[in-house]
């Protein structure tokens, strides 16, 4: 059987380190993290024993933390070359947090925004896996691409404390996260375009409360949360008063980035699956892969594959280089989640009623591929960020 980095193509050269590297992350994956699936999908104790089993599994084999800066316990891997093992671990949804990568986002934004109160708290505990972040932005009230009309505010006493008071939604892992960055006005009233702060609140404040899960197709995993006069200190602010949207944007490119080569691996996950039913299931007249329209839809998935993983390849290495990659992180993003959703669809299609049931991870690859395409903002979003930027580059 061919090896999961030769099965590839479109990307580009990598350190022949960095190759064995992604081929143990990968083969991580495939024998701890996805047998384990349906228990972490489930949440709960049994999940949270399981997922702190799978850490310590990586750490043993040398896998832990590998993007996070080495001052934090990790292992410092660049951009360029962690990009490769990204889209291996994200095969599994629970890959990046089994293997420490998942708190990359949180850990650079507190490393550069947080007070030294807060680095001293939070950073090392939250890099060893030993506490869980989530990020508080979208309201049940107000479009969740237009920030301005954040309706959530916080107040601040003449002692220094903040009060923190408003209602999130659709807040991944909100409901086992020991800290949660939130959004809240602290100047102006919406739509002003300033006047917008970002604060790190621990979930075991009073006033805080997991309102109630929010099941996406069918699946848990995200959340409603209320804030009612939640206190938090002046060293619990990120950056500067009325810098939120600044410190949002630095993490959005390379979240989005990160996303869609997790969202590759899925996509490979899927194509894979549905070229072993194509090539072992069997029918009066042969195999199932001798049907033209079988080999039109294996056709069809490595063409969106082939076609999309240089797109996201490019949007790394502008990242890496420090170039503004708002265009091929617009275009990744919306053919990435398009790619996941059409690859998962096809080999559901090929699977028959196997396809939808708990058999295969087919049906949650559909349901991550169908939520890609709104998550980090809608398709619309992107497509019209991208049509003005190349407008106004031709001006």
């Amino acid at each position: 059987m061919e090896s999961h980095t030769s099965a590839l193509r479109g990307l580009p050269p990598c350190p022949a380190a960095t190759a064995e590297l992604r081929e143990q992350v990968a083969s991580f994956v495939r024998r701890n993290v996805m047998p384990c699936e349906p228990v972490l999908d489930a949440g709960g104790p049994e999940a949270a024993a399981a997922l702190r089993s799978l850490q310590e599994e990586a750490k043993e084999q040398g896998l832990w933390a590998l993007p996070l800066p080495a001052d934090l316990g990790g292992q410092g891997l660049p951009l360029a070359e962690y990009a490769h093992i990204a889209e291996a671990e994200g095969a599994s949804d629970h890959g990046p947090a089994a293997l420490g990568s998942a708190p990359l986002l949180d850990g650079l934004m507190l490393r550069r925004h947080g007070s030294s109160r807060v680095r001293e708290l939070y950073l090392k505990p939250l890099a060893a896996g030993e506490i869980r972040m989530s990020y508080a932005m979208t309201e049940p009230d107000t479009p969740g691409t237009d920030p301005f009309l954040t309706e959530s505010t916080a107040t601040q006493s003449a002692a220094g404390d903040w009060t923190v008071n408003g209602r999130k939604w659709f807040i991944s892992g909100a409901a086992d996260a020991d800290l949660i960055t939130v959004l809240a006005r602290t100047d102006g009233t919406a739509p002003d375009r300033e006047g917008l702060s970002l604060f790190l609140v621990p979930t075991s404040r009073p006033g805080f409360t997991v309102v109630r899960d929010l099941p996406v197709l069918g699946a848990g995993g995200q959340c409603e949360i209320a804030l009612e006069e939640v206190t938090v200190d002046a060293g619990h602010l990120l950056g500067e008063r009325g810098q939120a949207l600044a410190i949002a944007g630095e993490r959005l490119l390379l979240g989005r980035t990160l996303r869609c080569l997790r969202w590759l691996g899925q996509a490979q996950r899927a194509f894979d699956l549905m070229r072993e039913r194509a090539q072992t299931r069997t029918r009066s007249r042969g195999p199932l892969g001798d049907l033209q329209l079988v080999q039109r839809h294996l056709f069809e998935s490595l063409l969106a594959l082939r076609s999309t993983r240089p797109l996201v390849y490019e949007a790394v290495a502008q990242l890496d280089a420090g170039r503004d990659a708002h265009v091929e992180v617009g275009l990744a993003k919306v053919a990435a989640a398009r790619t996941l959703q059409q690859v998962a669809d096809a080999a559901i299609q090929v699977h028959g009623a196997a396809g939808l049931g708990p058999d295969t991870a087919l049906p949650a690859l559909f349901r991550t591929g169908r939520m890609a395409r709104i998550l980090d903002g809608p398709d619309e979003l992107h497509i019209t960020s991208v049509a003005r930027r190349v407008l106004r580059q031709m001006s």
